[in-house]
């Protein structure tokens, strides 16, 4: 019988949920993912408005925009996986700085982090890429 600990099976099923691998789907899946992470994680009540770890790391002044830049990067790594020309992945890590710097205000930089979500215009651009050179990945929502 094998010994395996709660933390294993945990581990399993966390993994069972994110897609391994280069192909176009799994990609396509891990950067939804991210993108809900730092921008859709909560929704605020009465406004109805999302947010999440970007604008939440934005309180730790410094470090959290670093931490929330790094995540934003990695979308952009994994736009590399794609085979996206270096112009989108330009633009993309330009919507990355714009959302460091301006997060690097102290206290207002939460502000702009509100309404300047470059995950989320990251993303658009990577579904754009995708819809049109891989469109077997393209999810239909009813």
């Amino acid at each position: 019988m094998a010994n395996t600990t709660r933390m294993h099976t945990d581990a399993a099923k966390i993994a069972g949920m994110i897609p391994i691998g280069r192909d176009p789907a799994a990609v396509r899946q891990r950067i939804e993912a991210m993108e809900h992470l730092l921008e859709g994680l909560f929704t605020i009540p009465g406004i109805n408005r999302r947010i999440g770890l970007d604008v939440i790391l934005d309180v730790i002044p410094v470090g959290g925009d670093v931490i929330g830049s790094v995540m934003g990067a990695w979308m952009v790594w994994e736009a590399r996986n794609l085979g996206m020309s270096k112009t989108q992945m330009a633009r993309m890590f330009g919507n990355v700085g714009i959302d460091f710097l301006l997060g690097l205000i102290p206290v207002v930089g939460i502000i702009p982090d509100f309404f300047f979500r470059s995950n989320t215009r990251n993303l658009k651009i990577i579904k754009r890429h995708l819809d049109r050179h891989h469109p077997s990945t393209a999810i239909v929502n009813n």
